[in-house]
């Protein structure tokens, strides 16, 4: 599936129940791709957080526009390629970076990365959901988010999943945490 519009959590459930989220996707970003490589038995869930629109794209036809055409084969291997370093840098990050570290980069992909230009807004996206990335509790999530609030790296009113959502200064946070 294409995404075109909206945002998709990737989430996958250990056998206890314990969720882990671990991807947001949004505009121009693809899942299902699993089932190009033979995998036969779906890992984990998609659901949508916002709303959203996706093109389905069968197995058949993806496989047959990647033969014939060049051009889309190319960027659809330096997406998958992007996918796998980011989901790298995500275990990393899991293995070596404290929680309030993992927060801010996460915050900062969802913000849209790096763009110090001005302050990017995201929602749909709810302090549970933020600690299921990041591998914390809501808890702590929300005493970094207040933290955060305080020192003008993030604004929101109201609950981070409203449409209202979260408002992060990308070049504040990332001069504070990206080393």
């Amino acid at each position: 599936m294409y995404i075109k519009r909206g945002r998709v959590k990737l989430s996958v459930a250990s056998k206890t129940g314990k969720e882990a989220v671990v991807a947001i996707l949004g505009p121009g970003d693809f899942l299902g791709e699993g089932c190009l490589a033979g995998q036969h038995i779906r890992m984990g869930t998609a659901t949508a957080i916002v709303p959203t629109a996706l093109q389905v794209i069968e197995k058949n036809e993806m496989i047959r526009a990647l033969r014939a055409d060049h051009a889309f084969s190319e960027r659809f291997l330096s997406y998958m390629l992007s996918r796998n370093i980011q989901m790298e840098e995500d275990l990393v990050d899991q293995l070596c970076q404290c929680s309030e570290r993992r927060l801010a980069r996460a915050l900062l992909q969802l913000a849209g990365k790096w763009d110090p230009r001005r302050m990017r807004r995201f929602a749909g996206i709810s302090q549970t959901t933020l600690a299921k990335m990041i591998g914390t509790t809501r808890s702590r999530v929300n005493f970094f988010m207040n933290k955060f609030r305080r020192l003008g790296f993030i604004k929101y009113d109201g609950a981070l999943s409203d449409s209202a959502g979260i408002r992060v200064n990308t070049s504040l946070l990332a001069k504070a945490f990206c080393n």
